[in-house]
């Protein structure tokens, strides 16, 4: 019953998105509250009867209800509790299901909380998103229900993916979705505004919370997705360039450029075309990545789904809104006002560079990602394209991004002084000098471009804090006032300054754990040691052992630094029992911001073991640095500027209010 009850709700749900996809959007065409105002409650209501048929199959799953086909193939009687759970979106129907549950979420958000928003953008912008959660909740009952049931139930399941049974999975999935997911709002804003043609400062103002909102959220789903694949898959590395993942980085490259040129349009109401394209091409990204996992165009750990007709499904829907979308742009974006002018060395100016460089890092992530599949479409032949590409394309564009990071801040609206910058920043080039011959010192010339990135990320964490000792004065007026003027800051200066200083924290976690990484691969037998960095590491010997629902071989290492035993670490080859599948779980011993790394291979009978051994040095600034950015975000969205509308220039005060003109 409670199987229905949840089929049900999503088939309420597609009735409501189809009235909610029309009647607000032709109220606010023809100025008729009464039809706008139903816009808020069903948008509210929509979520509540998503999150009953999620809770209904979350219980199918916890009470082993192998009659439910997504149920049976994707869980075991004998899996632990949290892995019934988190299996719920460990698979193509019930991860879509989650996906539809965040979209209409962010929906009822804003029908709930965007009382400041003019009537006409709420109602029409929450119509363009009834229109999204429409088609996707039509592809669910369509092609992926996840009530679907068995006529003759089995006594057993399948079992989850083994590699997914990790507590990583438990976070790193609907972090990445609400990200994903989150900028649908910032396209259903676009897209609104295109549709009635208002389109200015205070618009940028109502939109950017919930682009920093899922940008954030971006952040921290692929943080933790590059954590838990790190640990997890036993490789020993952090990026792998795969496509899958690749299909998370661009909207977070785009989401970015968005953030930053919002900013502009809010502040001199310029680079409204942009910026509305912007969002448009962020969220076409984030649905493309939908696409990619879902379509079986791509073999990947993180691939979902290898049905061709789901992705036929998500390729018409992606038609539809990308196209739809830019076929808007297109016709309405001639008339719209371009807004303020400014200088190219200005705040703005840096901005755009910004903005520059991002979409073409995105453009080379996108090139390398897509153009084996469309190379196999087109001739049938089938290339690989990996990090050298993108190592040779990716990283040529950031530097010159990066390097310019710290002067944004520091140079004035409309019209900035180059030098005057510079002069700021001198305290903040001195250090970065400082770090690049400290890195020399400590790692020596082997590998010259090493210690020039170690210099970038320390000019851009020593640049962010020169933006808050400018803005608080510290050396024109006194520790004492400057500590007052300090506490005074707006969340987004502090927000802007800490995200940065992220930034520099990643870069510096890239370059130390790339360039000065040890390792040592070979054939160890018990009783044999090998050295690495400081660390003496000795095999000990392997034992069997059986876990709730595995069994595994696992080896036991006993770390010494100086003699001194240090640590135990026992990784493992571990096999799943219901579908018999290995997997290989790394042993991490963390020591200061550095990692000491073990991963099995294949295990012999006469008890030796095949072990992969690494010295990652600062490697866990990696993802330290994104919980930094994040965190900035965060205080950017506490920011209360961000909670009411824009205000307006004085000459327009006087006027007396009247619906805004389309532009």
């Amino acid at each position: 019953m409670i199987v229905e009850l949840g089929h049900y709700a999503l088939v309420l749900t597609f009735a409501l998105a189809l009235v909610q996809s029309v009647v607000p959007v032709w109220g606010a065409l023809r100025g008729d509250d009464r039809l706008m105002a139903i816009a808020p409650p069903v948008s509210i209501l929509m979520f509540l009867l998503v999150l009953v048929s999620f809770v209904a199959l979350t219980i199918a799953y916890v009470t082993s209800d192998f009659s439910v086909v997504n149920v049976w193939e994707n869980s075991y009687s004998a899996k632990p509790l949290l892995y019934k759970i988190t299996g719920v979106w460990g698979n193509h129907e019930g991860s879509v299901l989650l996906w539809v549950l965040i979209l209409v979420f962010f929906g009822g958000l804003v029908g709930y909380f965007g009382r400041n928003i003019p009537a006409p953008l709420r109602a029409t912008t929450l119509s363009v998103q009834a229109w999204i959660t429409a088609g996707f909740t039509l592809f669910m009952l369509a092609t992926s229900n996840p009530f679907a049931r068995i006529a003759n139930p089995p006594v057993e399941g399948n079992g989850l993916n083994p590699i997914l049974q990790d507590i990583g999975l438990a976070v790193h999935p609907p972090l990445l979705y609400v990200g994903y997911v989150g900028f649908s709002i910032t396209f259903s804003f676009a897209v609104a505004a295109l549709i009635l043609g208002r389109l200015d400062a205070a618009w940028a103002r109502w939109v950017r919370p919930w682009t920093l909102l899922a940008w954030v959220f971006l952040t921290l789903g692929i943080a933790m997705g590059s954590y838990w694949a790190y640990y997890e898959l036993g490789w020993g590395g952090w990026w792998f360039w795969d496509p899958v993942e690749n299909a998370s980085f661009m909207p977070w490259l785009a989401g970015t450029a968005l953030l930053h040129s919002a900013i502009v349009m809010e502040k001199r109401d310029a680079l409204k075309v942009w910026t509305v394209l912007l969002a448009i091409f962020t969220f076409s990204l984030s649905l493309l990545g939908t696409f990619l996992v879902r379509s079986g165009v791509l073999t990947s750990v993180h691939a979902f789904a290898t049905d061709p007709a789901r992705g036929v499904f998500i390729l018409v829907l992606l038609c539809l809104f990308i196209g739809g979308s830019l076929s808007l742009y297109a016709w309405r974006a001639p008339v719209l006002k371009q807004g303020g002018l400014f200088a190219p060395i200005s705040r703005e100016g840096a901005l755009v560079f910004n903005n520059l460089f991002l979409t073409a890092a995105a453009t080379a992530v996108f090139v390398g990602t897509l153009y084996p599949l469309a190379l196999d479409i087109v001739t049938g032949d089938k290339i690989s394209v990996g990090a050298p590409f993108f190592n040779l394309t990716f990283a040529p564009l950031m530097v010159p991004l990066l390097l310019a990071v710290p002067f944004g801040p520091v140079l004035a609206w409309k019209r900035g002084d180059l030098l005057a910058a510079c002069q700021r920043l001198y305290a903040a080039f001195g250090i970065a000098i400082l770090a690049v011959l400290f890195t020399l010192w400590l790692w020596g010339v082997e590998n010259v471009l090493a210690p020039l990135g170690a210099g970038l990320a320390v000019w851009i964490m020593a640049g962010s804090v020169s933006e808050i000792v400018t803005r608080v004065k510290l050396f024109e007026i006194g520790p004492s006032r400057a500590l007052s003027r300090l506490w005074g800051l707006p969340g987004s200066a502090w927000g802007t300054a800490v995200a940065h200083f992220g930034v520099g924290i990643t870069v510096l976690g890239i370059v130390t754990a790339s360039a000065f990484q040890e390792e040592r691969i070979q054939t160890m037998h018990p009783g044999e040691s090998v050295e690495l960095h400081h660390f003496e590491v000795t095999f000990d010997g392997s034992a069997p052992r059986t876990g709730p629902n595995y069994t595994e071989d696992v080896g036991h290492f006993t770390v010494r630094s100086g003699g001194v035993e240090v640590a135990a670490m026992d990784p493992s080859k571990r096999i799943y029992t219901a579908r018999k599948m290995p997997t290989t779980e790394s042993a991490i011993l963390t020591s200061g911001l550095s990692q000491l790394y073990l991963s099995l291979g294949e295990v012999h009978q006469d008890g030796s073991m095949d072990v992969r051994v690494y010295y990652k040095p600062l490697v866990t600034l990696i993802w330290g640095g994104c919980l930094i950015m994040a965190f900035g975000g965060m205080l950017s969205i506490a920011d209360r500027r961000l909670r009411v509308g824009a205000p307006k220039p004085a000459a327009r005060r006087k006027m007396p209010s009247a619906p805004a003109p389309a532009e």
